[in-house]
């Protein structure tokens, strides 16, 4: 009778001490934001913003190299692309840009993390990854700003959501990394992603884009701590709330709304990818910090960008993703 008193006091305290042991390694939504960092972010900018990516205009041999810089990321990373775009490239013809200034074809560059409980609900990341390419005298427009910190910045939040997956922790809902080309020459990789899309538009929660947020706006130089934020409350008062809340309990940036002013003369709500996806009625959050003495100007180069603070910057859109990723109800557009 005593050995088999002791025997269970003996399992009753290692089932304690590894109960224990679990809370403590289990991760919180704030350890994987904090493993975008930047140190990471300027590494991946380095490169991605270089010379040799010829300033990443759609369709040419720059803009090529971008897109696979993207793709072996990805594949590193052990992300999958999703099953319709197998190579992780969405192939657009060059007739769809018969219109602009590129006859070439490009690709959007896609990734995909399944949800873990409610997989056909989409949440979609997006940021282009092209710039304005090279001018008559051989300068090259390095885009490191606009928006080479849009798409690293994806890329560590992809790497953070990634690890969450690997240690049984993975978001409910599905992430869909949209890298989108054609940006500059008139918003075509999104118009094209909404009018092929990869997921059903009415299964799409929401869409958070990140185009610029690497630099400070002139006006903020006495006040570096803040972000931009457009749309978030034009479609949906919910996702508007969300983002505040994630926030004032994490992340502590000014959330400046002056350009979600119906009367912004700039009309920067209509002027990235976002835009494509508020058209169809789906809830948006356009993060951006603002135009600068660089803006595309061959001198937007990586050593201009403030890589701490774009590093707390890309954490708040992580933490809003995860947010909207994991909550028990999806976000919807309730202000139709």
């Amino acid at each position: 009778m005593k050995i088999t008193f002791l025997i269970a006091i003996a399992l009753a305290t290692v089932s304690c001490n590894t109960a224990q042991t679990t809370a403590k390694t289990k991760k919180s939504n704030t350890d994987y934001a904090n493993s975008i960092t930047a140190e990471e972010l300027k590494t991946h900018l380095y490169t991605f913003a270089s010379d040799e990516m010829q300033g990443r205009m759609t369709g040419t041999e720059g803009q090529k190299m971008a897109a696979e810089y993207l793709k072996d990321f990805y594949t590193s990373q052990g992300i999958n692309a999703p099953e319709k775009e197998a190579d992780y490239f969405q192939e657009i013809p060059a007739s769809y840009f018969s219109r602009s200034r590129n006859n070439n074809p490009s690709e959007n560059v896609v990734a995909f993390i399944k949800g873990s409980e409610k997989p056909e609900e989409v949440i979609v990341l997006s940021a282009h990854y092209d710039h304005v390419g090279v001018d008559e005298n051989g300068a090259v427009y390095n885009g490191a700003d606009d928006d080479g910190s849009g798409t690293v910045s994806m890329l560590e939040m992809a790497e953070a959501f990634q690890q969450a997956v690997k240690e049984g922790n993975g978001p409910k809902r599905s992430i869909l990394f949209l890298h989108v080309t054609g940006e500059e020459i008139g918003l075509y990789g999104s118009k094209y992603y909404t009018e092929n899309p990869l997921y059903p538009l009415e299964n799409t929660v929401c869409n958070l884009n990140t185009d610029m947020i690497g630099r400070i706006d002139p006006d903020k130089k006495d006040n570096p701590n803040y972000i931009y934020l457009i749309g978030s409350d034009k479609l949906s008062q919910e996702l508007h709330d969300v983002s505040e809340q994630v926030n004032e309990q994490y992340v502590n940036l000014e959330l400046d709304y002056t350009y979600n002013d119906e009367n912004d003369p700039n009309r920067f709500y209509y002027r990235s990818d976002h835009y494509n996806f508020a058209k169809n009625n789906i809830p948006i959050i356009f993060y951006f910090n603002g135009v600068h003495e660089d803006y595309h100007k061959p001198t937007d180069t990586p050593d201009k960008i403030e890589y701490e603070l774009m590093a707390k910057r890309a954490r708040l859109i992580f933490l809003t993703a995860w947010e909207v990723a994991n909550r028990e109800g999806r976000i919807t557009a309730d202000k139709l």
